[in-house]
Parts: C-alpha cells; sequence; structure tokens
C-alpha cells in the first residue's frame, strides 16, 4: 500500500495544482476558497499597478508607483486560515514629505464553520459595493478607481472586528453581517466625507461601534447587491463628549450609509452599476465642535459598459481587449447644515473612457481618457486668490496593473 500512495501521490499534487490555477486566479483566491493543495501552509500573493497621468489644465504629467501590495496568508487547517496584506503607497515613505504610506490593508483569521458558512475576526474589509472587496488592478476598468468609490464608498475601508459571511444552499442568495469599530468624526475633512474618519486598525476607539450587513444574488453571470453600514462617530469618554456638549454612546452622532449594485457579463459585453448615499443627520454637531465641514448629505453613482474585442476569437480567447466607457456623478456636500459652507468643486461629473488590455487575467495593460466636470468655487474658500479654478479639465491616464 505504501508504494502505491507513494506513486500515485505526485498525480494527485499534480491535479491539485492544475485544479487551483483553473479556479483561482490569485493565491488570495485560493486560500479564500480553501482549495489550496497544501492541507497547512503558507501562501504568498500580492498585486501592483503603476500609472503616467497628464493633466491638461496645469499642463503637467506624473508617473508615479500608486501601490505594491504583498499578501501572506496560512492555512492551520481545514477550518482556520490566516490572511493579511501589507501595502506601500507610492513607491516609498520619507520623512518631512508628502504622499507615501505603508499600512495594514488586511489581517484577520478565517474560521470555516461549515460549506455554506464563515466567520472572520481581525482587520478585514466589510462587503459595502464593488471595489471594496475588489480592487485588484486587472479586476477594472481604468487606471484610477472609481471617484464613487473612492471617496463616498471610502475604497479599501478595513476596520476591526469579527464579521460572518454565508450562502443558501438551495438558492443562489449570499449574505454577511459585520460588527466592527465606529468612525472619528473629528478627522473628518472637508473634500472627502467620512475616508479620513477611518481608523484602519490604529489605537481604534471602541466606544463607539458599526455594525454592516448585506445581501448578494449572484446566478449564472448576474450579480446584484444591497449592502448598509450604520456606526457611531463619537469614540470620547462620557466626560470629554459632555464638555464637548456631544452625545456619547455605542452609536452616537451616526454615519448611515446605504448601498445598491449590479453586475452582468454576457456574449462579450459587461456592465456595472452602482448607486450610494450617506446621511449624517448630526453634522452641524461635527461641524460646531471641529469645523471640518461635514455635510448632512453625500452621494454618488456610476454606470460602465465594456466590451472584449477577443470574444469570439478562438486564438485570442484567453485574453481579453476591454473597450468601455464610464460616467460618474457623485456630490461631496449635497446638504450642507446651516454652519457649513457649499463647495460647488465637490459636485461632480467624470465621463472615463478607454481600453484595458489583458495578456493573461493577471496583468493589465491600460489607457484612458477621463473628462471632469464640476460646479462653481466658492470665493469663501479659496486659499489662494491668484488661482484660477477651472469648472472643467481633461485627464489622460496611461499604466500597467498585476495580481498574483
Amino acid at each position: 500500500m505504501k508504494k502505491i500512495s507513494l506513486k500515485i501521490l505526485p498525480i494527485l499534487l499534480f491535479v491539485s495544482i492544475h485544479t487551483q490555477a483553473q479556479n483561482s486566479t490569485t493565491a488570495e483566491d485560493s486560500l479564500q476558497s480553501n482549495s489550496s493543495f497544501l492541507i497547512k501552509g503558507t501562501t504568498l500573493g500580492g498585486y501592483g499597478n503603476a500609472v503616467y497621468r497628464r493633466d491638461f489644465n496645469e499642463e503637467t504629467s506624473t508617473m508615479n508607483l500608486d501601490r505594491f501590495v504583498l499578501f501572506v496568508g496560512h492555512k492551520f487547517t481545514k477550518q482556520i486560515s490566516f490572511f493579511s496584506e501589507i501595502e506601500i503607497e507610492d513607491a516609498k515613505v520619507s520623512g518631512g514629505e508628502e504622499g507615501g504610506e505603508v499600512a495594514l490593508e488586511q489581517c484577520f483569521l478565517k474560521f470555516n464553520l461549515n460549506k455554506n458558512h464563515y466567520l472572520v475576526a481581525g482587520l478585514f474589509i466589510p462587503r459595502i459595493g464593488i471595489l471594496n472587496e475588489n480592487h485588484l488592478p486587472n479586476s477594472y476598468n481604468g487606471n484610477d478607481r472609481t471617484r464613487v468609490e473612492t471617496y463616498i464608498i471610502p475604497s479599501t475601508w478595513r476596520e476591526l472586528g469579527v464579521g460572518l459571511y454565508g450562502n443558501l444552499n438551495s438558492f443562489p442568495l449570499s449574505y454577511s453581517v459585520g460588527l466592527m469599530n465606529g468612525l472619528n468624526s473629528s478627522a473628518f475633512e472637508h473634500g472627502t466625507v467620512i475616508r479620513n474618519g477611518r481608523f484602519e486598525g490604529r489605537d481604534a476607539s471602541a466606544n463607539n461601534l458599526a455594525a454592516t450587513a448585506s445581501l448578494q444574488y449572484n446566478k449564472n453571470n448576474f450579480n446584484f447587491q444591497i449592502s448598509g453600514y450604520y456606526g457611531g462617530t463619537v469614540g470620547l469618554s462620557p466626560d470629554e463628549a459632555s464638555s464637548l456638549k456631544l452625545e456619547s454612546g455605542l452609536f452616537s452622532i451616526p454615519v448611515m450609509l446605504g448601498e445598491a449594485n449590479l453586475q452582468f457579463e454576457s456574449n462579450g459585453f459587461s456592465g456595472r452599476l452602482l448607486g450610494t448615499i450617506i446621511s449624517i443627520t448630526d453634522a452641524k454637531e461635527i461641524n460646531r465642535v471641529y469645523g471640518n465641514n461635514t455635510p448632512e448629505v453625500a452621494y454618488g453613482f456610476y454606470g460602465e459598459i465594456a466590451y472584449n474585442l477577443f470574444e469570439k476569437s478562438e486564438k485570442l480567447k484567453s485574453e481579453e481587449f476591454n473597450i468601455f466607457v464610464r460616467y460618474e456623478k457623485l456630490d461631496m456636500n449635497a446638504t450642507i447644515p446651516s454652519n457649513g459652507l457649499i463647495d460647488g468643486t465637490l459636485d461632480q461629473q467624470h465621463i472615463i473612457t478607454g481600453i484595458s488590455y489583458l495578456p493573461s487575467k493577471n496583468v493589465a495593460i491600460k489607457a484612458d481618457i477621463r473628462m471632469k466636470h464640476t460646479g462653481k468655487q466658492n470665493p469663501n474658500l479659496v486659499i489662494n486668490p491668484n488661482d484660477t479654478y477651472k469648472v472643467d479639465n481633461t485627464f489622460l491616464n496611461l499604466g500597467v496593473g498585476f495580481s498574483f
């Protein structure tokens, strides 16, 4: 029996590795689907992208390594796995210079409860929007992530907590629920809504919490999702909050976010639609204390259509050559409280069109043009009166991206 097992083992390993390559495009995918051929083992992966950008109004060009992310995962048992990603933005971090960041993008344990349910605990990304979970540069068109899923839904929004994920056996429906630390309203900034209020695992206050949930219908090449977030923004002690005349408690001064999206693929065509809205009913209190011009309402939506020119080519069926166009609309200060100031430059429309060539599913070569239109600048918010703001601008972007 031992001799037969030794002979069969290489064949079994080959079949397992081959199946993994067919069903997974990255090391993280393999570990997530529990398809790694090792019962125990460490997995390495990652992604990154570099972009050339031309700003036609400013007549300037830049080149930047936007990010490099290294994924390290480990499979302890069939039931327990570890996931982590460390990200370097802008190629380097140097003291006294703007830009650059080294941060953990995720760091959590996954517990497989059964074939349909699993639990995560640690620093994880909740299921909100499309790009939050699926942000590899070869998974979306254009060199830049959408503005809507950067500023209204903060991209790669991770916090500390626990999440439960599951799906139904007899119906193509999956769900998630999560509990994590809330936001920090003192760090909200004009022009980024709630983005800078994330703790991202660093000394996060657990005096306020947040709950998130999603429902996802996925059948064949059609996917529809709704998700929501409700979380407090005052992580101060009761005495500190009282001294500032702010409410305290688990969900004090809450942020509410709702989102819905659908995706489809058919005969070479693919499309995405997404809409999202943020409500901060007590924004006036945040502005009174911190003076950061927090809006009561911010919203955004976008629609995209793409076509793979290689869809009907037998010779090139392992490659993709997508042409696409996307329209985005977002207003980061749609409703402002009485102690805030409207900024027309935050009411934006973007039209992006271009190509994405994927010689491999894990490599993308991209070119796109982005046309931007905004409202007028508020004179009360002008810092340098010598600068002339233009409501229309055009950008050219050329780049490469990869994942493994």
